[in-house]
């Protein structure tokens, strides 16, 4: 008679024996203590139709008694990503990573198996999955960029019965699915990319990475916005969601909208090239424009964190005569609201007129910017704009603007004035009262100070 779903077996966690009854001995092994309490769900099958599958049972337990977990990490050999990361790649971890196409998704996840290859030696324990591309394609791309993918396996297809077979013969320790997207089961229906694949083809990657020492990474499309196609309740499930984005040039940059195991507010820069992606050591070189002649006006820098880094960017701004009766603000890499924000607050406490203007912000290098800290650079590039008043060359400024026109401090500014001297800034403007610093209280002290000469 055959066993109804939900129903109670007892297996053997040393041998797999198993019997409706419990045993002290296990009669196969000899091993004592051995039976555990399982339940069989003969409604989920197994890849290929082997039966259903029977499930240890699990039971609460006092949370204080649970071992704290070991969140030991695999280095992927490139240095911005695993900054990304949080210090590697978590073991047992899923990590979703989303970008526009051509962007290098499938470069970085290629370079990344290289990589890691090479420090697990090549007994077979990456496993890389495509969907999308051929064996020759992938091969062809690994010569162009020079890199030694003999420790690589290699699958293409679309199959996910045809994915979890491989993944219980060769049991790698790091996995790639690009993408997720192309994945299709028969359980779930014959179309690749619907809300149900996405849903059941992530869920059987998820549940087998988290019962092993392995790293999953899928890729995944993005819609017009941007953000990642498909469910969100797919976001939910994985641990770690990583954006890949880039500016009007080369460079690109990657950063974790999510991370369990980090920070969400490190950044990882790269330059694109025939050679593939090249991490950026320094960044400054990026976002500071080096000028042998007088700076323009509507250009202030300032100091931004990014997670564990110091960056000094370059904000620039423009205003022109409103074309229509209603001013318009024009800001991709600083949120418009904040620009509308100071704007206000500059002509109510500096009498300066920006309601008739148009207003065009940029910040160099096409980082985007969101912390708090870059209130007064940016309140200075728009009025060096509006007034034609250029900043000094060698000023560099930062804090935050209240709505009462104040010049607030904000975090780690002695790491930030470290940073604009050793980068030869030595007229540094802030909100604290620091040797080597002008401090500042209020947006008019600001706007003086920068603007005496």
């Amino acid at each position: 008679m055959a066993k109804k779903s939900g129903s109670i077996l007892y297996k053997c966690s040393n041998c797999g024996y198993s019997q409706p009854r419990w045993l002290g001995k296990c009669p196969e092994c000899g091993e004592w203590n051995t039976m555990e309490e399982c339940i069989i769900d003969q409604t989920k099958i197994t890849p290929g139709g082997r039966g259903s599958i029977t499930q240890e049972k699990i039971k609460p337990v006092i949370l204080s008694s649970v071992d704290a977990q070991d969140n030991t990490r695999y280095q992927t050999g490139i240095g911005e990503f695993d900054r990304v990361l949080g210090g590697g790649a978590t073991k047992r971890s899923a990590i979703l990573l989303g970008g526009e196409p051509g962007i290098g998704k499938s470069t970085l996840l290629l370079q990344t198996a290289a990589s890691v290859s090479q420090g697990f030696g090549k007994g077979g324990k990456i496993l890389y999955v495509s969907g999308e591309e051929s064996p020759g394609q992938i091969k062809e791309r690994a010569d162009r960029l020079n890199l030694d993918v003999s420790g690589i396996q290699l699958l293409c297809t679309m199959r996910l019965e045809d994915c979890l077979d491989a993944l219980d013969s060769i049991n790698p320790l790091f996995v790639i699915i690009d993408s997720i997207q192309t994945i299709y089961s028969a359980e779930a229906g014959l179309v690749p990319g619907t809300v149900n694949q996405l849903k059941y083809c992530a869920n059987e990657f998820i549940s087998w990475v988290k019962e092993r020492d392995s790293v999953l990474i899928m890729t995944a499309h993005v819609t017009k916005e941007g953000s990642i196609a498909g469910p969100k309740s797919m976001e939910h499930m994985v641990d770690t969601v990583i954006s890949f984005e880039r500016n009007d040039e080369d460079i690109r940059f990657l950063h974790a909208q999510k991370n369990r195991f980090g920070s969400i507010d490190e950044l990882g820069i790269f330059t694109m090239s025939e050679k593939g992606l090249s991490p950026v050591l320094d960044p400054n070189s990026l976002f500071i424009i080096k000028r042998t002649d007088k700076q323009p006006a509507g250009v202030a820098c300032t100091a931004v964190f990014e997670g564990t880094r110091v960056f000094l960017v370059e904000i620039q701004a423009l205003t022109v005569p409103a074309k229509a009766s209603i001013s318009r603000i024009y800001s991709e890499k600083i949120d418009s609201g904040r620009v509308a924000r100071v704007a206000a607050v500059l002509e109510k406490r500096c009498g300066i007129c920006l309601s008739d203007q148009d207003i065009y912000v940029n910040v160099a290098g096409g980082v985007r910017l969101s912390e708090s800290s870059i209130d007064a650079a940016l309140a200075i590039a728009l009025y060096s704009a509006r007034t034609d008043l250029s900043v000094p060359a060698d000023t560099t400024v930062f804090g935050e603007i209240s709505l009462a026109g104040e010049v607030r401090p904000v975090s780690k500014s002695i790491q930030r004035i470290k940073a604009s001297q050793n980068l030869g800034f030595v007229n540094i403007i802030a909100p604290e009262n620091l040797s080597g610093v002008s401090f500042v209280t209020d947006i008019k002290s600001l706007i003086k100070t920068v603007f005496s000469k």
